[in-house]
């Protein structure tokens, strides 16, 4: 990952060398620029006199590169050491009469990761304090520490200690309630739930084991007609009834075993930004940002699409996000347009009856579950009869071909059937 803070401009002066620099810097420039050309023409005269340079040209050749040597000295010098020649600064700013430069370096920490693409942090000049902005300085700050968190194991100690920080951050600018600091937040937890969610698809795209590269047993009953939908029963039926998972369990053996690390490690890069993700969308809904989050989740198809066959792990933590902001979609259904409504319905409402709701990895409650079929039902009804006939179609087609008996959505279903009837009347 690679993120740049650019330089931040705290006034248009700039430092400039003295004036004895630059006219000893032009100066030399004239007189190399003069020893070249007597060289070319000496050569020139020799080459076609077809004799060798006498010692005078040598000293006259040296002499050229000397001269040039120097003009490179001097412009490396008026570049970067423009306070070593003693000149002073003023601004006339507020009664300030000069100013110093501050330097603000990039950490070695930071330095050392730059070539593997982690921050790049430019030089940054600080002319005048009352320029800068805090707002903007607290707000890359929290930026900062948000991207840290996605590169950061989430084994070392230091982890926490950095989501520490974030938490504080975030949690003291919504206690402020000045709207620069709301502003802060909004705009460094957009960016960071943008970047975890990338860095999720990424993780869950990685090269992995597909159904199709099972056991022989699966690969011929996945053949057969609807062999999908009794693979996936069977696969459910393995917790209530112990011996057909231990049925399945001896031809699964050695497709375990022989999954390759890469996939492993893949997992768990994906439940790690899966759950740094669910923390970002929890942080959004306390700041009220949460609709951010919502534009972007209902853009979000290849992931919708990828999470369908995720890691049960990484499925529980994309359905709690998803149930978080089915919750305030329904919360704020009059303020959220349409387009973005339907999205996430579409997208997202798949993955419910897909994931493993709780037969081997706990998700939703009970409770949870009928609060969440009751949100949804509230939200297909807010929208056209054309868009709940796209909804409810695709839902149909993905509950009726599942082992999942959640989330059952025929109560709108019923409803829609009764309104088209009422139109056609």
């Amino acid at each position: 990952m690679a993120m740049d803070l650019a330089v931040v401009d705290y006034g248009s002066y700039k430092a400039r060398p003295s004036a004895l620099l630059n006219s000893v810097f032009m100066t030399t420039v004239n007189a190399a620029a003069k020893t070249l050309v007597a060289v070319a023409s000496n050569a020139k005269a020799a080459d076609q006199q077809s004799d060798k340079w006498k010692p005078a040209d040598h000293l006259r050749f040296m002499l050229m590169l000397m001269t040039w040597l120097a003009v490179w000295v001097l412009r490396v010098l008026m570049d970067h050491c423009p306070f070593a020649v003693g000149s002073s600064y003023s601004l006339d700013s507020g009664g300030i009469g000069s100013s110093s430069l501050d330097l603000m370096l990039p950490s070695a920490s930071t330095m050392l990761s730059s070539s593997s693409g982690a921050f790049s942090l430019d030089l940054v000049l600080h002319e005048d304090s009352n320029q800068a902005s805090p707002a903007k300085a607290l707000g890359r700050a929290l930026t900062h520490i948000l991207a840290l968190l996605n590169e950061i194991p989430a084994s070392s100690r230091k982890y926490q200690f950095a989501m520490g920080m974030a938490d504080k951050i975030v949690d003291e600018n919504t206690r402020c309630g000045h709207l620069e600091m709301l502003q802060v937040n909004r705009t460094a937890l957009a960016s960071a739930f943008a970047r975890t969610s990338g860095f999720l698809y990424g993780s869950l795209k990685s090269p992995r084991m597909s159904e199709d590269s099972g056991t022989w047993p699966s690969r011929i009953l996945r053949s057969l007609p609807l062999g999908s939908f009794v693979a996936s029963s069977l696969k459910g039926l393995g917790t209530f009834f112990p011996w057909v998972g231990a049925a399945t369990s001896l031809f699964q053996n050695k497709r375990t075993s022989a999954v390759p690390c890469e996939e492993r490690v893949n997992d768990l890069a994906a439940e790690k930004h899966a759950q740094e993700l669910l923390w970002i969308t929890t942080k959004m809904v306390g700041c009220g940002a949460v609709d951010e989050a919502l534009v972007q989740w209902s853009f979000a198809s290849g992931l919708a699409s990828i999470s369908l066959s995720s890691n049960p792990r990484v499925q529980g933590f994309i359905v709690k996000i998803t149930a978080i902001l089915f919750g305030e979609l329904k919360r704020m259904k009059n303020e959220v347009p349409r387009q973005v409504k339907f999205n996430i319905l579409v997208l997202w409402l798949p993955l419910f009856c897909y994931a493993d709701n709780g037969l081997s990895y706990p998700v939703l409650t009970g409770y949870e579950k009928v609060e969440m079929e009751k949100t949804m039902d509230e939200l297909i009804s807010s929208l056209p009869t054309i868009d709940q006939e796209v909804i409810l179609t695709n839902w149909l087609q993905d509950f009726t071909t599942t082992s999942s008996d959640w989330p059952n959505l025929q109560k709108s279903y019923d409803l829609w059937c009764q309104s088209s009837r009422e139109f056609v009347a």
